[in-house]
């Protein structure tokens, strides 16, 4: 892969341990990372930012293996005397954690944009890869539920996904740009790769930016995804779920169908090689293997696959 540029859009648990995959193998001048911040809203006079989060501590190496969200380590003093208090708890913030939300609050607050804030953080954490905000305009996930329209976390974490989901819509998104880093990422990346991250709730954000989608499909520039269902579950989250509530069976095949003709090479995973001749039928070449990510090992190696998939693609489109 040495001298092509990589453009990955993540989100989420998946997204952040493929980001730290990618950046095992990838040399900083070679990959962007470019998050969705559409689940983003202010908590308790915070400006919370979920994703990016996840994304950043992955690359840090400080995220928390077995809550899948949030810093290792964590401790809950604040969120124990905010319910003393009868405060609201219903979103858990951590006392670690607590620090980046306040420091990023700041930062907003003396007229810097998220783009810079999270460049910030990131220098701060020791992350060398860029990582930047899908825009610095503000973006929100509108859940349709059968009780109506609920607010991203409103429904995910204050309802725990109760209300079946109809569908999403992104309020803000037809007058929001690409961030000035995410607009020179899509002029200049030789390739694209989407994370395992849910396609309805984190990648779809990104493609509703105006231009996003278009520009995703320059002649000449495979775009690569990830499953993030294996063997009908999905990996991390609710995504089976909503599959099922909106009538499709949870399976890569789904979420191929969901992307469609964006989308040029699919990774499935070892138990979803049944799947395969269907998936190509869609007009896609297929790569099978492991796609389980449960250590750094395993993140490398699946990052590795995305590359070798990537050039197949490319030398297949060049001839």
């Amino acid at each position: 892969m040495k001298g092509r540029r990589i453009l990955a859009l993540a989100g989420g648990v998946g997204g952040g341990k493929l980001a730290r995959g990618l950046a095992a193998v990838l040399p900083a001048d070679e990959l962007t990372l470019v998050v969705n911040t559409a689940d983003d809203f202010v908590h308790l006079g915070l400006h919370i930012c979920p994703d990016i989060d996840s994304v950043l501590y992955a690359l840090a190496d400080l995220n928390d293996p077995e809550r899948g969200w949030g810093l290792a380590g964590e401790t809950w003093s604040f969120m124990a005397a905010m319910e003393r208090l009868k405060g609201e708890t219903w979103f858990r913030l951590g006392d670690r954690d607590l620090a980046t939300h306040v420091l990023r609050t700041q930062e907003l607050k003396t007229g810097k944009s998220l783009s810079d804030v999270c460049a910030i953080i990131a220098r701060r954490l020791g992350i060398a890869h860029r990582v930047m905000p899908m825009s610095d305009d503000p973006v929100r996930s509108i859940v349709e539920t059968d009780e109506g329209p609920l607010d991203f976390q409103d429904w995910f974490v204050r309802r725990q996904c109760k209300p079946a989901f109809r569908g999403v819509t992104f309020q803000g998104a037809a007058d929001a740009r690409p961030s000035a880093a995410f607009r020179e990422a899509l002029d200049e990346a030789d390739a694209v790769v989407l994370t395992p991250s849910n396609p309805f709730v984190s990648i779809d954000p990104i493609l509703a930016l105006p231009g996003v989608r278009e520009a995703l499909r320059r002649p000449g520039r495979p775009v690569v995804a990830v499953s993030p269902i294996v063997g009908g579950h999905a990996v991390k989250g609710p995504l089976a779920n909503m599959l099922r509530e909106l009538g499709h069976e949870p399976t890569a095949l789904s979420v191929a169908q969901h992307y469609g003709p964006l989308v040029d090479g699919w990774i499935v995973d070892n138990v979803d090689i049944g799947l395969v001749p269907a998936i190509e039928r869609l007009g896609h070449q297929v790569r099978v293997c492991n796609t389980m990510m449960h250590t750094l090992d395993d993140k490398r190696a699946l990052a590795q696959d995305a590359l070798e998939l990537v050039l197949e693609l490319s030398a297949v489109q060049v001839s």
